[in-house]
C-alpha cells in the first residue's frame, strides 16, 4: 500500500507544482463556459430549453476531468522516454500496485480540477439544483476521472513515443467529448448519433452530472453510475494488464 500511496502523491506533486500547467489547464473550460455559454444561450432559451448555462456546465466540468485524466495517463511515455518508469518498474512491488497508484494520483488530480472548475462555473451563473446531491457529483466526478486516466493508462502501454499523440487526440478524446451530449441534448438526434452517445462511456459520465446537479438525466441516474462502474473496473482490468506487459 505504501507505494500506491507515494505514487499517488507523486501525481498530486507533479501538477500542482507548475502554476504555468494549472492555469493553463482551465484555459480551455473557462473559454467554453464564457464563449458557448453566453454564445449560444440566447438561441437555446428561444429554442425553449431554458438557462444554457445550466445545461452547459456539467458538460464543461466533466470536458475538463477527460483532458486531464487521458492527459495524466499518457505520462506514462514521458516518464519511459526520460528514463522515470524504469526506475518506478525496477522496485520490489508488482506493476498492479504502481498501475493502481498512478491512476489513482491522476484520477485525484482531474477530480480536483472538476471541483475548480465547478466553482469557476458558479461565478458564470450556474446553480445547483440540490445542495444535498452535490456529493453524488463527487462520486461521478471521481468516476469520470478514474475510467478516463485507466484508458490513458491503457493507450500509453502500447505506445513507444509521443507520435501517436495527436492522433489519440483527433480520433478519440475530441469525440469522446463532442458525442456525449455535453453541448446539447441526446433527444432527437439523429438515430446514427445517438448510438455513438449510447456506447459512447462520457455520455454516462455528463448525464449523471447532470442528474445530480440539475435533475436532467436521461439514462437515469442508476443506470449512469452502473455503467461507469463497469466500464471503470473493465479498463482498470485492461490498463493493469497492458502496463504489466511494458519492457523496459
Amino acid at each position: 500500500m505504501s507505494i500506491i500511496y507515494i505514487l499517488w502523491l507523486r501525481q498530486l506533486k507533479r501538477h500542482f507544482r507548475s502554476k504555468a500547467r494549472l492555469i493553463g489547464s482551465l484555459g480551455q473550460p473557462i473559454l467554453f463556459l464564457l464563449a458557448l455559454g453566453f454564445g449560444f444561450g440566447p438561441i437555446y432559451q428561444r429554442a425553449g430549453g431554458g438557462d444554457y448555462i445550466q445545461f452547459l456546465a456539467p458538460g464543461i466540468v466533466a470536458m475538463s476531468i477527460l483532458f486531464m485524466s487521458i492527459f495524466s495517463g499518457i505520462e506514462i511515455i514521458w516518464d519511459r522516454q526520460f528514463g522515470f518508469l524504469k526506475e518506478t518498474l525496477v522496485a520490489p512491488v508488482s506493476r498492479f500496485q504502481i498501475m493502481i497508484g498512478r491512476t489513482l494520483g491522476g484520477a485525484t488530480v482531474a477530480t480536483l480540477q472538476g471541483i475548480i472548475v465547478l466553482l469557476i462555473s458558479l461565478f458564470v451563473g450556474f446553480r445547483p439544483g440540490s445542495i444535498i446531491m452535490l456529493p453524488f457529483g463527487l462520486v461521478f466526478m471521481f468516476l469520470i476521472a478514474l475510467l478516463f486516466t485507466a484508458l490513458g493508462t491503457a493507450i500509453a502501454s502500447m505506445l513507444e513515443d509521443m507520435h501517436g499523440f495527436q492522433l489519440i487526440m483527433n480520433f478519440l478524446v475530441m469525440p469522446l467529448f463532442f458525442l456525449s451530449g455535453a453541448l446539447f441534448p441526446l433527444q432527437g438526434l439523429p438515430k446514427f448519433i445517438n448510438f455513438v452517445a449510447v456506447i459512447n462511456p462520457l455520455s454516462y459520465g455528463v448525464d449523471g452530472l447532470r442528474a445530480v446537479s440539475i435533475n436532467g438525466a436521461y439514462f437515469g441516474l442508476f443506470n449512469d453510475f452502473l455503467v461507469l462502474s463497469i466500464i471503470t473496473a473493465f479498463l482498470l482490468a485492461v490498463g493493469s494488464y497492458l502496463f504489466s506487459k511494458i519492457q523496459i
